[in-house]
């Protein structure tokens, strides 16, 4: 196995045909923009030791079948350090990406700006983030891979920065060096707790994961895509009443989102955080592949009440999504938004309005599908405006039964009736215009038939 603690050995963990963009600055002469002492013999040095020019190595390679610009750090070169050549390779490694409309991984193992260049090496954190910005808006993915360490402005520009953030464990993965904090006190598996990564991924995986996250963030399904097909039983009729249709959603073994994933998609990788230093386990959101070979955003409510961080995850999961032109399916699950003090704390306002917001505004067709409870604004916030659709077990209301016959006044055993009247069903959704219709099986093919499926 390659080694991924230098530049070149972290490329060939994860790719083939790698050709190095050139670059010939020649050697540092003056010691540097700030004429910082030794520094250009520090420099030499540091080229003799490592067999490279700068703390980066740039080009293109097939990762996965997929061709894509590469940004490798080298942390034996002055630690990996970002200097105005390191800021120069990088932007022309952008530029090459655009102008040949090809992702961008980034495996950086840096510890931040360089010292011997003050703040002409700063400012290279303003170069990488315009060139990261102009790469976004043409429409291109970018992925970072964490190595050991990536901290400062390596980690808050080209790691941070990146559409998916992976990361090698045990990384060190913090904005503050481990020089000037405990240096056990950021790993990257704390900042995949807190929402700030993706995934961890060993070295040994990290090929095939790679490949398998370039493959579906570049081949986008044509939208709006279709529903899923009900997971329930086939044969059961109509719910009679709307209590009927709630106590259908609330029974444990009525279908739930990973089945509807497991069911739709040939292939998935999953996103995770919000960001801001939250994950809800109850809402996913990822990419799958169609049987058709094509790819899917997905945002999936499982069931549980939704926290700010699943709203938060499931807006940056559609607007990634938008960037890129790939369509998304929103599966709707949830009793409501969660309402607890913590909640509250998080901003679970802010959060649903983000959400709606994302949803209200998407570049690409939003479909969504009701699997499950519809629980009031928490369960609206993810349904697609005009394009929603039901399965037969779901129901979807402006509140909880029970919490309205509590806000109008009604003992608890009027919770019934009043899903009764809410007009809640399915079929009562569809009469409405709330949603499009209500979703059947899949019909049994030729070949199921004749097999006797």
């Amino acid at each position: 196995m390659s080694d991924p603690t230098t530049a070149r050995g972290a490329i060939a963990l994860v790719a083939d045909e790698f050709t190095e963009l050139p670059f010939d600055e020649g050697p540092l002469t003056g010691d540097g923009p700030i004429g910082w002492p030794g520094y250009s013999a520090a420099h030499a040095r540091a080229a003799a030791r490592t067999g490279e020019t700068e703390s980066v190595v740039c080009g293109t390679g097939s990762v996965g079948g997929v061709r894509a610009v590469l940004i490798s750090f080298e942390f034996r070169f002055l630690g990996g350090s970002l200097g105005e050549r390191t800021g120069a390779r990088a932007a022309a490694a952008h530029a090459l990406a655009r102008e040949r409309r090809l992702p961008v991984v980034v495996l950086p193992a840096t510890g931040g700006s360089r010292m011997h260049e003050g703040m002409r090496a700063l400012l290279q954190l303003q170069v990488l983030a315009r060139e990261s910005e102009l790469t976004r808006a043409a429409g291109l993915p970018q992925i970072a891979v964490l190595r050991d360490p990536t901290t400062g402005g390596g980690w808050a520009t080209l790691g941070a920065g990146s559409d998916v953030v992976l990361a090698l464990p045990g990384a060190q993965v913090a904005f503050a060096g481990s020089r000037v904090r405990p240096p056990d006190a950021y790993t990257a598996e704390a900042q995949l707790a807190h929402g700030h990564v993706d995934a961890i991924v060993p070295p040994d995986a990290l090929r095939a994961v790679l490949g398998r996250w370039l493959s579906l963030l570049t081949r986008p399904a044509e939208g709006p895509v279709a529903p899923p097909y009900a997971l329930g039983d086939p044969g059961a009729a109509p719910a009679a009443s709307g209590r009927e249709a709630v106590a259908r959603a609330r029974h444990p073994d009525r279908p739930r989102a990973g089945a509807y994933l497991d069911a739709h998609f040939t292939l998935r990788e999953e996103i995770s955080g919000d960001r801001c230093g939250g994950v809800d386990p109850g809402t996913r959101c990822g990419f799958g592949r169609l049987p058709d070979g094509r790819t899917v955003a997905y945002a999936a409510q499982c069931g549980t009440a939704t926290r700010p961080a699943g709203f938060r995850t499931a807006a940056r999961l559609v607007r990634l999504a938008g960037r890129l032109g790939i369509p998304v399916l929103t599966l709707v699950d949830t009793p409501g938004a969660a309402n607890d003090a913590e909640a509250e704390r998080s901003g679970a306002g802010s959060a649903i309005a983000d959400l709606f917001a994302a949803v209200a505004g998407a570049r690409t067709p939003v479909t969504s599908l009701l699997v499950g409870e519809g629980g009031s604004g928490g369960a609206l916030a993810l349904a697609s405006p005009g394009n929603s659709w039901t399965t037969p077990d779901a129901y979807f209301s402006v509140i909880a039964p029970e919490a309205a016959a509590a806000i109008l006044k009604r003992p608890p055993g009027e919770a019934g009736a009043t899903a009764d009247r809410l007009r809640l069903r399915p079929e009562d959704l569809v009469e409405l215009g709330i949603v499009r219709g209500v979703v059947g099986p899949r019909p049994a093919s030729a070949e199921d038939v004749r097999d006797g499926a």
